[in-house]
């Protein structure tokens, strides 16, 4: 892929609201992933456009939100739509790479919640029920378009064959990522203390269930909206990710949650409460050999799901999890099979289905 996958990087649009991207916190992957493929010593970039198989889209929805919806103090969806499609209309008639393919093989990334559910909804859906503000001409221009989503939600219309879910990952100010430990440093994953963890807000009606059946009422499957005062550090916080079997990932309002990847660092088999959500990488990783998946509607039987598992079936899982970290971990510039690789893999694999007329 490395020899083969070449991409242009588009130089029209000026920051802030193409070329940069947030690099921490919650959003972080999409400026960090920008910012990868803004960097000219790349393997990945095309120096000319004719040498490129692939067309990327600098734009950021996070800062698209941060520039011009916070200023305004509405949530006026035209605002993006205008952005998007006079940003293609420029490149279509400066190129004829749009043109030629009807945009399949051109991408973005994208992972702010409430822009991107705007994306989805609002002018890339074809189907008018499910998008009723979209005019049929916006349907057919965004039609086919590679899309790398954080909110990989299937029931929002999220298209596994086409489009490519983005790790959420919550990068600090002081590192690139969550802290990674060595496990040779921790206790046998047998000895781990704590059945099932998860700490955080009352954000969706995923959450709101889990809460109602599970927080603060078991001793093995510990639940809390927020850590108790005492353990608001955030080392604390993965300390006790460290002597979790299992650790909880529940969508929020969206279906993607950093928590699956602080689950992999911790070591913790992750436990996925999510209908609809498609997991990253799913296309070469077997998410059902280092995780679990717990519909919404089985909340209740999260425990006796849990303790079904076999001591044997869990170390094979947990050891699993040590498997996959590196392609999880963040580095810049990129290295192969790491977290960036990773999504450009999933990119060069959209677009090996494309034939280009």
């Amino acid at each position: 892929m490395e020899k083969r996958f070449k991409i242009w990087v588009y130089k029209e649009g000026e920051p802030p609201l193409f070329h940069i991207g947030p690099s921490k916190d919650i959003y972080s992957i999409e400026g960090q992933f920008i910012g990868e493929l803004e960097d000219e010593n790349s393997p990945f970039i095309a120096h000319h456009p004719d040498e490129a198989l692939a067309f990327f889209f600098p734009v950021s929805v996070t800062e698209i939100r941060l520039n011009l919806y916070l200023p305004a103090g509405d949530y006026d969806r035209g605002r993006l739509q205008r952005v998007f499609t006079d940003y293609v209309y420029v490149l279509s008639n400066k190129y004829q790479y749009w043109n030629r393919s009807n945009g399949a093989d051109h991408f973005f990334v994208g992972c702010h919640d409430w822009v991107i559910k705007n994306i989805i909804c609002f002018f890339f859906l074809v189907d008018e029920k499910q998008a009723p503000f979209v005019s049929q001409e916006n349907s057919k221009l965004f039609g086919n378009m590679i899309r790398v989503l954080c909110n990989a939600n299937t029931s929002e219309g999220f298209e596994p064959s086409r489009d490519v879910a983005l790790v959420e990952i919550n990068i600090p100010y002081s590192s690139l990522g969550p802290p990674l430990i060595d496990q040779s440093q921790l206790p046998p994953p047998i000895n781990r203390s704590i059945l099932a963890f998860f700490a955080g807000g009352p954000h969706g009606l995923v959450r709101k269930t889990l809460f109602e059946y599970w927080k603060g009422k078991d001793k093995d499957i510990q639940v809390h909206e927020y850590l108790p005062k005492h353990n608001k550090n955030p080392s604390e916080y993965f300390e006790i990710m460290r002597k979790t079997k299992y650790c909880l990932c529940p969508s929020g309002y969206e279906v993607a949650s950093p928590r699956v990847v602080e689950s992999i660092y911790s070591g913790c088999v992750p436990v996925i409460i999510s209908d609809g959500y498609v997991l990253p990488f799913s296309e070469v990783l077997d998410w059902s050999q280092f995780s679990v998946h717990i519909p919404v509607a089985k909340i209740p039987e999260m425990k006796k799901i849990l303790q079904g598992i076999s001591i044997e079936e869990y170390l094979k899982k947990q050891k699993l999890v040590i498997e996959v970290q590196r392609h999880f971990v963040l580095h810049r510039p990129a290295q192969p099979f790491d977290l960036l690789y990773m999504i450009l893999h999933s990119v060069w694999l959209r677009r090996l289905n494309i034939r280009i007329s």
